[in-house]
C-alpha cells in the first residue's frame, strides 16, 4: 500500500474536503508508516510491498491525523483541552501496532 492510497482515508478521518494540504498530509503519512515499520520490526519499505493489516492501517491513519492536528506543537483537535490527549493517541497507536508486530526479532 502506498501513502497515496492512505490519503483519502486520512482526509476522511480528519473530515477534510480540500486538497491544499495533501502534500503535507502525504509527508505525515510517510512518517507514520515509517514509525509503524520500525515499531513492528519490519524492513523499511515493507508496506510498499506488503498489504497493511487493518489494525496497522488504523494506527497509521490515527498517527498521521495526530501529526496534522498537532503540527503547531499543541495537542489540538477534539482533545485540545485534555493534557493527556497526546499521550493517549500514542498509547492507542502503539497498542494497534503491537497487534501486527513481528515478535521474532
Amino acid at each position: 500500500m502506498t501513502t497515496d492510497n492512505l490519503l483519502p482515508k486520512v482526509k476522511a478521518h480528519l473530515i477534510l474536503s480540500y486538497d491544499e494540504d495533501d502534500g503535507l498530509l502525504l509527508s505525515y503519512i510517510a512518517a507514520a508508516v515509517s514509525y509503524a515499520e520500525s515499531y513492528q520490526h519490519v524492513a523499511k519499505g515493507y508496506y510498499e510491498e506488503t498489504s497493511m493489516p487493518p489494525a496497522t492501517e488504523q494506527a497509521v491513519i490515527m498517527l498521521s491525523s495526530h501529526f496534522y492536528e498537532s503540527r503547531d506543537g499543541s495537542t489540538a483537535g477534539f482533545f485540545g483541552d485534555s493534557v493527556q490527549a497526546g499521550q493517549q493517541v500514542w498509547d492507542t497507536v502503539n497498542m494497534l501496532l503491537r497487534l501486527d508486530r513481528d515478535w521474532k526479532v
